[in-house]
């Protein structure tokens, strides 16, 4: 067996966090708005397109490469890739991506509404991921999985970070607050969502060493946002191990990109759902039929929003009404059924409505809080939807404790907001 195995051993028995410093490739402090985006998952081809413009340093072009073909091309095709491939390169040339000279962490901050998160840039253990030591809430699917794999591979690197949460520790937190009263690499406003995001280098011996002793005291990491992420970048991990006849467990594909956050500082805002039509039903059909499971209150025309757990927020015809589940539709000692998404998907979405695969089904989709109540509304008057379920938003301790039970929670459950920007640090698995 390789050298690797007594590491996988030991996390296998004491269940702690592996984390490592890297060289992270990233662009000098005057260009690094240009070359920074948006995650690739939360805008189209055509929406990457419209962004890059006319910039060359833009990100889209190696996270979102199709946007340097014909409209139409599609991402999946092999052309695609290789100029992912072809364009980090270029970068790389230009000098527009530099690597560090010193292994080292970042601190990466977001400020959005005078709040701020500060994360640890980190390299996250592969074998923790497949070991389930970085613990996950989310179902992934194969499709999109094999996506993100492509795109490691034609790279060999990490180009966008995964988005983690671990439980909140003073030691980590005390040396984050060494370094940020210091002036920081990067400060900018992101012209694309208005947060604010600024980027700090952690390059003394003794806190890189007292960071990496302290995650290894951390029983898990949790995925917060980045689950295809995340596996495409272990099993990419995992795939150049079994490959290599000389691996040691000490390379740097052993490792993959995360911003690691403490759980408290983050925020998980609601999810909501817009769907297309009643199942047949009347109006008054669909309200009488809510009757049976829910307390139903007309709220007028007025944006009504989900205060508490168990009661949701229905736009209707132009009118709001508060839900709120009766006592003995959940189960609040099921870390499942307790959350509000499933009472709405059992007892409303597929009971009443017909909707039963959430991922699919096309009568539904699905619309992130930080938008507003007011685009439920806006999509229903227009006549494109029916009829829209608000929905109270998951807690972290919920997150967590259905990550720790090994459950995985319904789709389209949690939104993260802000989120990561990319194009900041890039890791290289060489």
């Amino acid at each position: 067996m390789y050298n690797g195995e007594t590491e996988v051993f030991c996390i296998k028995v004491y269940n702690m966090a592996t984390v490592k410093p890297f060289r992270g490739i990233r662009p000098p402090k005057e260009l690094v708005e240009k070359v920074q985006s948006r995650p690739y998952d939360v805008l189209d081809s055509e929406e990457a397109r419209a962004e890059a413009g006319d910039n060359e340093m833009s990100l889209y072009h190696i996270i979102k490469p199709e946007i340097d073909f014909p409209v139409g091309t599609a991402e999946t095709d092999s052309r695609v890739y290789a100029k992912a491939a072809e364009n980090f390169a270029k970068f790389r040339k230009n000098g527009w991506l530099v690597q560090d000279g010193k292994e080292q962490y970042y601190i990466y901050a977001q400020t959005m509404n005078d709040k701020t998160q500060y994360g640890l840039v980190v390299g996250a253990y592969v074998n923790d991921y497949l070991t389930g030591n970085i613990k996950k809430h989310e179902l992934t699917r194969a499709d999109k999985e094999e996506d993100r794999m492509k795109h490691v591979r034609v790279n060999n690197a990490n180009i966008e970070p995964v988005f983690f949460a671990y439980p909140d520790d003073s030691v980590l937190d005390a040396i984050v607050s060494r370094y940020i009263v210091s002036k920081p690499e990067y400060d900018y406003v992101a012209s694309g969502d208005g947060f604010r995001h600024r980027l700090w280098i952690i390059d003394k011996d003794e806190d890189i060493r007292s960071i990496t002793e302290r995650f290894a005291a951390i029983p898990s990491l949790y995925i917060a946002d980045g689950h295809h992420r995340s596996a495409a970048a272990a099993l990419v991990g995992a795939e150049k191990a079994r490959l290599n006849p000389n691996h040691t467990g000490r390379e740097e594909y052993n490792y993959f990109m995360a911003v690691c956050f403490p759980a408290s500082q983050l925020t998980i805002i609601d999810y909501n759902r817009v769907i297309k039509d009643l199942n047949g039903l009347t109006p008054t059909e669909f309200l009488n039929a809510l009757d049976e499971k829910f307390v139903v209150e007309k709220k007028g025309n007025d944006i009504f929003k989900p205060s508490e757990l168990h009661t949701f927020s229905l736009y209707l015809e132009g009118e709001w009404y508060k839900l709120t589940a009766k006592p003995g539709t959940y189960n609040d000692s099921d870390p499942i059924g307790v959350l509000d998404v499933t009472i709405s998907s059992n007892l409303i979405l597929d009971r009443i409505l017909g909707i039963k695969d959430l991922r699919r089904d096309s009568r539904i989709d699905f619309v992130g809080g930080i938008r507003g109540l007011g685009e439920l509304k806006r999509r229903v008057d227009s006549g494109e939807m029916k009829t829209a379920l608000a929905l109270y938003p998951v807690s972290m301790k919920q997150l967590m404790d259905i990550a720790d039970s090994g459950n995985i929670m319904p789709p389209k459950t949690t939104w993260f907001e802000p989120k990561l920007r990319s194009g900041l640090i890039i890791h290289s698995l060489d």
